[in-house]
């Protein structure tokens, strides 16, 4: 069976692998692009399970500066990723998020306000008295304050995929339902991968773009990335009392978070240093009942009486070096490019990181550089500091 040749291909169908493959199709047409997807009901799909936020409030500048080129792409994501006449409907809400600070967490929070100021985010610092003003079912007595970001907000990130997905299809990329078993190189360089189904492909560059899966492919090129799956669950409630309006992502000092769904639900969830590594996707109700609840009911004393409607779980890729992307080209490998370990982050992330990546591959000077990410600081072992947020 010959090998079929492509210019590039992606492995990993999910939003990075999609939005991947939408910039380098718009950038050149002619470009021979494969995303080799092996869930294709994306069933497990980080992008799927999450809850699909989109923030600004981050410690890091390219951090802050990857998410304004998410507003701007998300803002306009239902014109662009129109074929023929079909319109996405991504459900963009800006419903803002808010960060609570304690007095030990309040230096840090000052710093990223006056970075997230400096660059131009609407960001602005509430006291304990303006968020209970706000939102009057709060209680702030323990809180030094918190920042709003108010253009921050979340989206239907189903949606997004497909709009991503289908617009990639249409402009020319192939999609490829398999699973890829070893990235195959020759000299230094990559040279293709090999499918499940025993097929080859052929391919100068390819894009490790497989979210949790990440570590375990870059394995088979015999690259030790650190990344692992981590499962994160998230619990939907209905509550017996319910605000007067939608709450924004509201994250407490501790770790845990909340925010309103449709349908007067609440989402809340908490990643927790015991989370399990492995590729587990069950749900433990006691999780909730017992650790959340009663830290959800301390800041929220309303929701002392609530019901659990359901849960899920889902994958983090979590970089254990420093919790940022490791992202471009792996120094020891040529052609091996990498868009991974975003630890949560990456929805938000993929406009700027497809893009970026196209960038790097087609020979395009960065409209934003990222390099800060590259994967040498793996080599290095030499991480980001994020500072106060993570």
């Amino acid at each position: 069976m010959s090998n079929k040749t492509y210019d590039v291909v992606i492995i990993g169908g999910g939003i990075m692998g999609c939005a991947t493959a939408y910039y380098l199709m718009q950038t050149d047409q002619r470009l021979k692009v494969a995303i080799v997807e092996m869930d294709p009901t994306y069933t497990y799909a980080s992008t799927t399970l999450s809850l699909a936020n989109v923030r600004v409030q981050f410690s890091l500048q390219e951090n802050i500066q990857i998410s304004q080129y998410a507003y701007q792409a998300f803002g306009q994501f239902e014109d662009q990723m129109t074929t023929d006449g079909n319109k996405p409907s991504i459900s963009y809400r800006r419903e803002g998020n808010l960060f609570l600070v304690d007095e030990t967490g309040r230096v840090a929070a000052a710093e990223a306000l006056a970075l997230q100021k400096r660059l131009g985010c609407q960001v602005e610092w509430w006291s304990g008295a303006q968020i209970k003003e706000h939102y009057p079912l709060f209680k702030t007595d323990d809180l030094a304050g918190g920042t709003f970001g108010q253009m921050d907000g979340y989206l239907d990130a189903y949606a997004v995929l497909m709009g991503y997905k289908t617009k990639a299809k249409y402009l020319g990329a192939e999609y490829i339902n398999d699973e890829v078993i070893e990235v195959t190189t020759s000299g230094g360089r990559v040279s293709g991968v090999r499918l499940g189904a025993g097929e080859g492909l052929t391919s100068k560059y390819i894009v490790n773009c497989a979210g949790a899966w990440a570590a375990k492919l870059a394995q088979t090129a015999g690259i030790e990335l650190p990344v692992q799956p981590v499962k994160r669950q998230v619990f939907v409630l209905n509550t017996a009392v319910k605000p007067k309006g939608p709450l924004p992502l509201t994250i407490l000092p501790s770790g845990l978070y909340f925010r309103t769904e449709t349908g007067d639900l609440l989402l809340v969830g908490k990643s927790m240093v015991e989370d399990p590594v492995g590729f587990d996707f069950t749900w433990d109700d006691k999780r909730f009942t017992e650790i959340l609840w009663p830290e959800l009911a301390k800041i929220v004393p309303a929701f002392d009486t609530l019901k659990l409607r359901r849960g899920w779980a889902g994958l983090y890729a979590v970089n254990t070096l420093d919790g940022n992307a490791i992202l471009g080209e792996w120094p020891e490998l040529g052609g091996f490019y990498l868009a991974n370990g975003f630890s949560g982050h990456g929805l938000q992330q993929a406009p700027a990181v497809g893009r970026y990546l196209s960038e790097l591959i087609t020979g395009k000077p960065p409209i934003l550089d990222l390099s800060i990410f590259s994967p040498k600081r793996i080599l290095e072992n030499k991480p980001l500091s994020e500072g106060g947020l993570v």
